[in-house]
């Protein structure tokens, strides 16, 4: 990619919207800790069980983990994250397993941006 490319694509999207956040939290430092605190552990959960539903090849259980995590995303602001799940929520596991695969891949990229952005934030 050129720089002038780079110009017209735009800044890079924060891996959180702190602003976003803070319409929630009325901008409360203490207050958004706890919300990433708790979106670390609901990370943790549903990449665990998005991967439990690939390797059993459920549908339901993809569907719902990908659903449940591109809420709690979106939530805290973690917009790219939120659409690399929105993707792979479309997916089904069984038919699409490399494509369901390949997807999770990509979000687990995109959370791990997200919990070095929660880990720095929390010092």
């Amino acid at each position: 990619m050129t720089n002038e490319q780079t110009l017209r694509a735009g800044p890079q999207q924060p891996a959180v919207d702190l602003e976003h956040l803070n319409q929630y939290t009325g901008g409360d430092v203490a207050v958004n800790g706890e919300v990433l605190q708790l979106f670390q552990g609901q990370a943790a959960d549903m990449l665990a069980q998005l991967e439990k539903s690939l390797a059993a090849r459920d549908c339901a259980g993809w569907f719902d983990a990908a659903h449940t995590f591109k809420g709690g995303s979106r939530g805290i602001g973690a917009f790219a994250l939120a659409e690399a799940i929105a993707e792979a929520e479309r997916l089904d596991p069984a038919a699409q397993r490399a494509e369901a695969r390949a997807s999770l891949n990509m979000i687990e990229a995109q959370c791990g941006q997200v919990l070095a952005f929660i880990e720095s934030y929390l010092g």
